[in-house]
């Protein structure tokens, strides 16, 4: 038999057994620490991938409504152009015309303007600025 040591040195022997107690439930812990954290890391990219597809998604959608807005302006103003056509249309004025008793000039007035008269500015141009505000 042997003989059991004595600890020389019992601080020594309580460090060692706290730190293998530590150790021990570490290393309980420590494979449902990696599979939390790895699902964690999966979780977050999953979560990416998941936004940036909803927001191509919204992209698309508002694409289409800016090509379907763009396609009924396209015929709105084909219409209107239709219509201005219809409304400036030679015979249309022509009509309108007889109907109110008008016909072509015979003579044309001449109208002239003078120019407006140049005011003389001042050589100081504070003056001016000050003028101004009144």
């Amino acid at each position: 038999m042997v003989a059991p040591q004595r600890i020389t040195n019992p601080r020594r022997a309580r460090t060692a057994t706290q730190t293998r107690i530590v150790k021990k439930h570490r290393a309980r812990y420590s494979g449902i620490l990696n599979v939390t954290l790895g699902l964690c890391i999966a979780l977050v990219g999953f979560m990416g991938y998941v936004m940036l597809l909803s927001n191509a998604t919204s992209l698309s959608y508002q694409v289409d409504r800016a090509r379907a807005q763009r396609d009924a302006l396209q015929e709105q103003t084909a219409r209107l152009d239709d219509a201005i056509a219809q409304a400036s249309s030679e015979e249309r004025l022509a009509a309108i015309a007889a109907k109110l008793h008008m016909r072509d000039a015979q003579t044309f007035a001449i109208v002239r303007i003078a120019p407006p008269e140049v005011v003389a500015k001042s050589r100081i141009p504070l003056l001016d600025t000050i003028a101004a505000w009144f």
